[in-house]
Parts: C-alpha cells; sequence; structure tokens
C-alpha cells in the first residue's frame, strides 16, 4: 500500500515554516497519541497507532533539514532503502506503547534535551460554569446557551507569538530545552530545580518579531457562545465535560476542557428520588372515606387517578413510567404520589353536630386500626 503525503499526513503546506511543522506536530501526536485510547475498542487502538507512526515518521523527515530536502525532491523513494523513514524502528523508537514515557517523553525527545528537560506541552486551562436548569428540562433534555471569556488562540499570529510574516527563533534563554536550572537556597544547602523558562514560557522558541496583538503570548482573550445540548435525565450536582472549550495553551498545546456543573431549581410539588420523583397530594376527609377520582400533577401533564374508599393518610400509589429517565437510556422512573388526608378546621356548631353524630354512629368494623391498636397495648401490658 502506498504510504501518505507527509504535509498531507500533518495537514500543512510544503512552504510550512519550521515553527509550523513543529506545531502541527504537536497537535496530531496529542490527538492519536495511545494513551488516549487505553479505554477504546480494539480496532480504534489499532487505527490511532498507526495514525501517530504515520505523524511520527512525517515529522521526523520535515523537521530534519537534510531529509526534508530528500524527500521534496524523491518523495518516499528517497527512504526505500533506508526501511522507515524516521530512522526509529517504528514506536520502539519513542518509548513504545508500554512504557513510563508519556506525552513529555515523546516531545522532550524531539524537541530538544530529551526526557524532562524538554520543553513541555501542557494543555490551557479548565474552566467551570454552572447552568440552572427546571426539573421538567432535566426530564426531557434541554439546549441552553453558555456565554463565557476565556484566554483563545490569538487570530492574528494564529498561536505562534510572532509577527504575521515573521518566524520564531530557538530561545537563547533555555536553548530550546523550554526550561531553566535554577538554583535555590535553603538552610539545608543550595538544591537544582528544573523550572519553566520565563523567557519562552516552556515553548523552546520565541518570536523574532513579536505580534502586535497578542505580545508575542500567542493568546488573547475571547468571549465564547455556544448552545450546548442537556441530556435528559441529568441530575443536580452532575456535570459535562466539554473537551477542548476550555482556556488556550500558551506553549503549543490543546485547549483546556470546560466543565459544565449542572444546578436543577427546587420543584414547588415535587421531589426527586433517583430516577423517581415524589408528589405529596392532600384529599378531603369525605374524599378519603367514600373514595372517588382525583387530578394529579405529572411532568408531562395532568391525569386522573382512583382513591378507594377507605384511603389512609400516607398512603402511596405508583404511576408507572412517570419519573426520570436515565442518561444512559433505557429505564424510565416511576411518580409516587402519596396522600394526606386534610382534617377540616374551624367548623361551625352545625359542622360539628354532624360529625359528633357520625363518630357515635361508628361501630367497630369501621375503625379497625385504632381498635386493632389498642387490642396491641391491651395484650403489652398484660
Amino acid at each position: 500500500m502506498s504510504k501518505k503525503d507527509f504535509y498531507e499526513t500533518l495537514g500543512i503546506s510544503k512552504d510550512a515554516s519550521e515553527s509550523e511543522i513543529k506545531k502541527a506536530y504537536r497537535k496530531k501526536a496529542m490527538k492519536y497519541h495511545p494513551d488516549k485510547y487505553s479505554s477504546a475498542t480494539a480496532k480504534e487502538k489499532e487505527d490511532a497507532e498507526h495514525k501517530f507512526k504515520e505523524i511520527n515518521d512525517a515529522y521526523q523527515v520535515l523537521s530534519d533539514g537534510e531529509k526534508k530536502s530528500k524527500y521534496d525532491r524523491f518523495g518516499h523513494d528517497a527512504f526505500s532503502q533506508g526501511g522507515s523513514a524516521s530512522g526509529a524502528g517504528g514506536f520502539g523508537g519513542f518509548g513504545g506503547f508500554g512504557g513510563s514515557g508519556g506525552f513529555e517523553d515523546i516531545f522532550g525527545s524531539f524537541f530538544g534535551g530529551g526526557g524532562s528537560n524538554g520543553p513541555r506541552v501542557e494543555p490551557g486551562a479548565d474552566l467551570r460554569y454552572t447552568v440552572e436548569i427546571t426539573l421538567e428540562e432535566a426530564a426531557k433534555g434541554t439546549e441552553k446557551e453558555v456565554k463565557y471569556f476565556r484566554k483563545g488562540e490569538c487570530h492574528t499570529c494564529h498561536g505562534s507569538g510572532a509577527k504575521p510574516g515573521t518566524s520564531t527563533k530557538k530561545c537563547p534563554k533555555c536553548n530550546g530545552n523550554g526550561r531553566v536550572k535554577e538554583i535555590q537556597r535553603t538552610m539545608f544547602g543550595n538544591f537544582e530545580n528544573v523550572v519553566e523558562c520565563d523567557r519562552c514560557h516552556g515553548k523552546g522558541e520565541i518570536p523574532i518579531e513579536t505580534c502586535p496583538t497578542c505580545h508575542g503570548t500567542g493568546v488573547e482573550k475571547e468571549k465564547v457562545e455556544k448552545n450546548i445540548k442537556i441530556p435528559a435525565g441529568i441530575d443536580d450536582g452532575q456535570k459535562l465535560r466539554l473537551s477542548g472549550m476550555g482556556e488556550a495553551s500558551e506553549n503549543g498545546g490543546p485547549n483546556g476542557d470546560l466543565y459544565l456543573f449542572i444546578r436543577v431549581k427546587e420543584h414547588a410539588v415535587f421531589e426527586r428520588h433517583g430516577s423517581d420523583i415524589v408528589c405529596e397530594v392532600p384529599i378531603s376527609y369525605t374524599k378519603a372515606v367514600l373514595g372517588g377520582d382525583i387530578q394529579i400533577p405529572t411532568l408531562d401533564e395532568a391525569i386522573k387517578i382512583k382513591i378507594p374508599e377507605g384511603t389512609q393518610t400516607g398512603k402511596i400509589f405508583r404511576l408507572r413510567g412517570k419519573g426520570m429517565p436515565s442518561t444512559r437510556g433505557g429505564r424510565v422512573g416511576d411518580e409516587l404520589v402519596k396522600v394526606v388526608v386534610e382534617t377540616p378546621t374551624k367548623l361551625n356548631s352545625e359542622q360539628k353536630k354532624l360529625l359528633k353524630a357520625f363518630e357515635d354512629s361508628l361501630k367497630d368494623k369501621n375503625t379497625g386500626m385504632k381498635e386493632g391498636f389498642f387490642k396491641k397495648l391491651k395484650d403489652l401490658f398484660k
């Protein structure tokens, strides 16, 4: 099978500068690095490994002036006698997938110094945003617009920090390593520590002429407005991770993430318990005694349910499938309707007289709960 064009692999043009080649490689390598596919399917892992190897091969050639010149003249045939164009023996040259090195070791070995002494590619900062929704919106799912400010990639220099039309050069302070050594003096003596270079901010390179918009930082403040889908069934306190919607990196890494924290407003009628919702409904004393139909609110509409004769306060009726859906799909919870018998108040003399007559007319069979309770007391104190 024919090899893919190296420029196409990195997504750059043939006249791309050294810094553009490096930046393109960083983004591609971060995207397809095997550490990010540890929980993926076997097919996804295999595809990522293949793309990662293509990216590394392309970078090893295009970042080397001599190899790049040969490739531009002869294409892949320039290396047909020497095996892999990268000369790194496939993944083994990069520590392999099972090694202890991560992104840091890979970028360190390529961009100077090796290991922890090379330029360190750090993602941008993560951001937090709180969205308030109603219980009905949580049940059905909704879409909310989020508006916030963040550090974004400079629109003038596209993150390079260099004035358009100019390029970058190796940082003279750290010699392209991105980090420098500093001496820390303590009561126990002097200790050498490696820290990020404050001249290039860990990039290993600085612009020859700084960008007039971002003054060489590669980032600028920007406003983000985006509609975000909130899945049905989401609960109060849960969060959504929106990859790449955080702040831009200042040294060529990927954007940070935006964490959307969900706040579900307290409902006037319902309380949520997992996937179920609970509703207390008052009923009259007469309705509890004689039974009948009552209107019950649900998250969708009002429906009628039948109250049996002799219903006691605290009785719970279950409405199947009227609760909250799962965010993973499948089962929908129930609505639990708890009836509370309302005791009449502020009775007039005629009402009290009728109620007393009614009380006097009751037999033991009419008050089984009361009679059963007093029988238990009698047995307890024998």
